[in-house]
């Protein structure tokens, strides 16, 4: 591939598909031009023409050529910005404390935990027996692992019940295709045992030595689960096969470690099924069939099952059954559904429960005692905050690990003892370059959405920033998948504040902050809320002078990509400037394809245009197929070569077309990285070279030249 591209380079100097300017100014680099090809593309009596429907093959040295040339001018196009570029850069680095460990954890009589060394991109997963105080285990160095590979990934890390093995998946190509190989503890060895396309992680069953596993097919998807006994090429045996398109499956081990437990999901209805683990060989049953629209999710402790499911439970309830007794008919009660109230996890202990809660917009942490039937609430001081379950993996333990954050708080790790309620911070992130936390204001905002819904908004400047209506901000949002936005620190943001910019995220509905009907009244028919709550949200901030529309900026990711592009299809210049990472803007055509990764599982959150309703409403806010003839504002997008989430010439072709149609000389980038996926860069340090970038688009526009 490496090849391929630099021989599509040389083609296009040679041939000059396109001309690029030496000079380096805005006004004389001329931008690529993509040729047009049409396409037609016919359903429901009405034909689409796209006319560069042709980037879609990765293989096609042209297709690499515009690439190349659109990289090429974007780094023409920010030139001038190369050296602050830099400079953000090593501010980020700057902020990370180069020699670092994580809080180590006990289980299975080892400490575990990860270090980093200086200057190394990459983790190092390491033990103790028995005290801290012992020496060091290395499991993984993977700066070893990476040496000679563009983009490396380690996943899955998993031990044997012995202690003697380990399994990790290794990507080498950011496609989320993962190889899992096999390392012995005891001597050292790589074990030449090699599983391909696969999602990353091995299970291992109590015999310590056969493992549980989970294949992708031609479309990435999840789909089949396999038992293999290490050491034994003809052991594999597939264990069961989902067949249905719109479901994936996966694998995993009960806390517990008394079950192996499959699991088939889709976007409105799940189903387990398990099989003890010192039975590797046996058959799987049954917990409860798959039915439309039944959401759950299992954890085993003691002699019971718990189960969190929206059955009659829009915003979920708890409930138990006997282990021997698992179908849905046998579920009891544990806590009760409220409206106002999301059940958004669970974690299990042998004498302890602990809930993840969600209310307004805030996760809580509610602590049961199964001997005392008591309940209570792990307290926090901070007004806006971001709470969440950490590694938890003794089910005999009385602390429980939690993370902590806000938008000016480091992540910060606390144990919480059950015995006497009290919290104690093991560890808050280093932050260099003198970072102080009083010298950041954060608030929760309200805004007024059109039909009426509040809208939160969480803020987050630098203080005694002047709210005149004359400061730069940036407005971050997603609103997908019920994903939640919450507030969170970010070191690199800080490169932002410092030079006076409010940070912005709205929560807006697509997302689950406000409670599962906030998730329903933003998908399917629905899903303009999310882009209105956006656009709503924007003109408050504008309303309540934390910027105006001359200095407003906006970001979105993946599908907060789409929110962006079709935010300023509807509202065009309403921002200064935006920036759309790895963005899903071709909505009905890749919905259309069903050999595209992802897209048969989503058919519940964004419809099946093959039925002409979705279609038709889909049609209506597509960002590709709503490009018009109009003035835009500032655009930077970004996408990867190798993305298998939103495949690259998604990007690519909006940029093509927006090229094609917009009437205004304002900035159109696109950015797109050889040699990575959806997630961008791997390791610590070299993915801070693309925000570097992305900071420098915004400070370019915003007239910041330092």
């Amino acid at each position: 591939m490496k090849k391929l591209m630099q021989n599509a380079l040389l083609c296009s100097v040679l041939a000059g598909f396109v001309f690029l300017s030496a000079c380096n100014t805005e006004n004389t680099v001329k931008p690529p031009v993509a040729k047009k090809v049409a396409k037609e593309l016919s359903i429901h009596d009405q034909t689409r023409t796209d006319n560069y429907y042709w980037l879609n093959d990765r293989e096609n040295p042209e297709v690499i050529d515009y690439l190349n040339q659109e990289n090429a001018y974007t780094d023409a196009l920010l030139k001038s910005t190369e050296g602050l570029q830099e400079k953000l850069y090593n501010e980020m680095i700057g902020r990370i404390k180069q020699n670092d460990n994580s809080v180590p954890y006990f289980y299975n009589g080892y400490w575990n935990y990860v270090r980093y060394a200086e200057k190394m991109e990459y983790p190092i997963y390491c033990r103790k027996k028995d005290k801290l105080e012992n020496a060091e285990e290395i499991m993984l160095d993977v700066n070893e692992l990476a040496k000679g590979f563009a983009y490396y990934s380690a996943s899955g890390l998993t031990v044997s019940d012995n202690n003697n093995l380990l399994a990790y998946g290794e990507d080498t190509l950011s496609r989320r295709v993962y190889t899992i190989r096999f390392k012995n503890l005891q001597t050292g060895e790589m074990l030449p045992d090699k599983i391909e396309n696969t999602t990353g992680s091995a299970v291992w069953a109590a015999d310590n030595k056969t493992v549980f596993f989970t294949r992708k097919d031609d479309a990435l998807r999840s789909y089949k689960i396999f038992r293999y006994q290490v050491g034994n090429p003809n052991s594999l045996t597939e264990i069961f096969h989902e067949k249905d398109e719109t479901f994936s499956t996966f694998v995993y081990r009960s806390k517990s470690a008394k079950y192996i437990i499959i699991g088939s999901s889709a976007t409105v209805s799940n189903e387990y099924q398990i099989l003890p683990a010192n039975t590797p060989e046996g058959k799987f049953t049954m917990f409860s069939a798959r039915k439309r629209d039944l959401e759950y999710s299992i954890e085993h402790a003691g002699d019971k099952f718990y189960v969190v499911t929206n059955l009659e439970a829009k915003n979920f309830r708890l409930m138990e059954t006997a282990e021997n007794k698992t179908d849905m008919q046998f579920w009891k009660e544990v806590i009760a559904h409220r409206p106002d109230v999301l059940i958004s996890g669970l974690d299990v202990f042998a004498n302890h429960m602990v809930l993840v809660e969600r209310k307004n917009g805030l996760n809580h942490l509610r602590v049961f005692n199964k001997k005392t039937n008591e309940d209570y609430y792990v307290t926090f001081e901070e007004e806006v905050y971001t709470v969440g379950l950490d590694a938890n993996y003794d089910m005999n333990s009385e602390i429980l690990r939690f993370n902590y954050t806000s938008l000016t708080t480091p992540n910060s790790v606390f144990d919480f003892s059950f015995a006497d309620k009290s919290s104690k911070l093991m560890k808050e992130t280093e932050v260099g370059g003198g970072f102080d936390a009083k010298n950041y204001e954060t608030k929760r905002l309200m805004a007024t959405a059109v039909d009426g819904t509040q809208i939160p908004i969480s803020v987050v400047y630098k203080k005694g920033t002047v709210l005149d209506g004359n400061n730069n901000l940036l407005l971050y949002g997603y609103g997908s998948y019920g994903a939640s936005m919450d507030p969170y620190f970010s070191s690199t943001r800080l490169s932002l504040l410092d030079r006076g910019f409010v940070f912005a995220i709205a929560h807006i509905r697509g997302g689950q902050e406000m409670g599962r009907a906030w998730y329903e009244e933003g998908k399917l028919l629905k899903k303009k809320n999310t882009f209105t709550d956006f656009i709503d949200c924007a003109k408050y901030l504008v309303e309540q002078k934390y910027t105006n529309s001359e200095k407003m900026f906006a970001m979105g990711g993946s599908a907060g990509g789409l929110l962006i592009g079709a935010v300023i299809n509807m509202e065009p210049t309403l921002f200064k400037g935006v920036i759309a990472a790895v963005p899903f803007v071709d909505v009905v055509t890749t919905m259309l394809d069903e050999s595209i990764p992802l897209t048969t599982g989503e058919f519940d959150e964004w419809g099946n245009p093959k039925v002409k309703a979705y279609y038709d409403y889909m049609l209506s806010y597509s960002p590709y197929d709503n490009v018009e003839a109009k003035n835009y504002c500032n655009i930077l997008v970004t996408t990867g070569l190798h993305d298998s989430q939103v495949q690259y010439w998604e990007p690519a072709k909006w940029v093509a077309k927006l090229r094609e149609l917009k009437t205004d000389s304002n900035l159109l980038l696109l950015r797109t990285n050889m040699e990575t996926g959806h997630g961008g860069a791997s390791g610590r340090f070299k993915r801070f070279k693309e925000t570097a970038t992305d900071y420098a688009f915004l400070f370019h526009l915003a007239g910041i030249k330092e």
